[in-house]
């Protein structure tokens, strides 16, 4: 019997997968695979009877079948993260969840095959996305306050703990509306890539530009003058797309997937684009302090050292690139380990 499921069509008996009327290719065994699944809507289909049923018997390592459902994803344009067809059971099998029809009538939707109800993930992504901001700011706090204490005098200890507050404070409200941003695209229909680099790259773009403009306000309030070039909308924009992209390659595939790899992956596309904001002329946390440094020279928060470090007098555009990399790498890195372990904790239930 002909099956459909979304704009697809599955016919069997001509052994034909076709995506509306253009043909869409599968070698014979993942087509049997696809066709296994689809014909039990729902049920869970276990490893041993793909063996049975599709290899009938020729023995194979468990990749083999990994490797044809990465494939079969691929193909339908699914996302093992925010699956729409094909649901991993980890350590069992595997599910078919999308609705399917047999000619012109459709058969009703069982409830194991509704997926996970999209305000349920997206919260639990936005939570865990700001938890991870929250921890990068606590690493960056903890970096610049030991770098502002370096030089003698007294009060190291109050510059330490204001910094490590002002870092966390600050990465936690960035974290929560770029995670919260992308978490956005658990209600795009199709939740592809890009939904999520938008959803970052306007969590970032409002974070930044509310936070410049309350900050300069306030400073003009209490002191009569505002530290120029302090981070912005530009630069959130920026930063927050990056995340949501690193998100996005960290959270595709198995979810029960070691995280440290992913995290690594998410951090290096961080450290790129946090590099690449001060060549472009924007500021990062590190440039922002030293910005409001120099409007204050009595101020006991200087980050020459780092510029000293690499040659430089005072912290000049290398300190702002080293800087702003390391910036970039922790909060993505941060922000797509937690959201990984967030998608691993509902897929095996702990």
């Amino acid at each position: 019997m002909t099956v459909r499921f979304s704009d697809f069509v599955l016919d069997p008996r001509q052994r034909t997968l076709t995506r509306d009327g253009a043909p869409v290719e599968l070698n014979a065994r993942y087509f049997d695979a696809l066709a296994l699944m689809a014909r039990a809507p729902g049920e869970l289909v276990t490893k041993d009877r793909f063996m049975d049923e599709v290899w009938r018997g020729i023995p194979v390592t468990d990749e083999a079948l990994t490797q044809c459902i990465r494939t079969l994803r691929r193909q339908l344009g699914d996302d093992a993260a925010s699956p729409r067809f094909i649901e991993t059971v980890p350590k069992h099998g595997y599910r078919f969840i999308a609705a399917v029809g047999g000619g012109p009538e459709t058969v009703a939707q069982t409830p194991a095959m509704v997926p996970p109800l999209p305000w349920r993930r997206f919260l639990l992504l936005g939570g865990m996305g700001t938890m991870g901001g929250g921890v990068a700011g606590l690493f960056g706090g903890l970096v610049y306050g030991f770098i502002a204490t370096a030089q003698p005098g007294t009060g190291a200890a109050s510059t330490l703990l204001v910094l490590l507050c002002l870092t966390i404070a600050i990465a936690l409200v960035g974290g929560g509306a770029v995670s919260f941003g992308l978490a956005a695209a658990e209600f795009a229909p199709d939740r592809r890539w890009y939904w999520r680099v938008l959803g970052g790259a306007a969590g970032g773009l409002v974070v930044g530009a509310v936070v410049k403009l309350l900050g300069t306000d306030a400073f003009n309030l209490l002191f009569g003058a505002a530290p120029a070039g302090i981070t912005g909308g530009g630069e959130g924009a920026l930063l927050g797309a990056s995340v949501g992209l690193a998100c996005w390659l960290a959270m595709r595939g198995d979810p029960v997937r070691p995280i440290a790899p992913r995290a690594g992956v998410a951090a290096l596309v961080g450290g790129v684009t946090g590099a690449a904001i001060p060549l472009l002329g924007g500021r990062l946390m590190s440039g922002s302090l030293d910005s409001l440094a120099r409007q204050f020279p009595d101020s006991r928060l200087r980050l020459d050292h780092v510029g000293a470090v690499l040659g430089e007098s005072g912290f000049g555009l290398a300190s702002q690139v080293v800087s702003g990399a390391m910036e970039g790498a922790l909060f993505a890195g941060c922000i797509a380990a937690a959201m990984a372990l967030a998608l691993r904790s509902e897929a095996t239930g702990r």
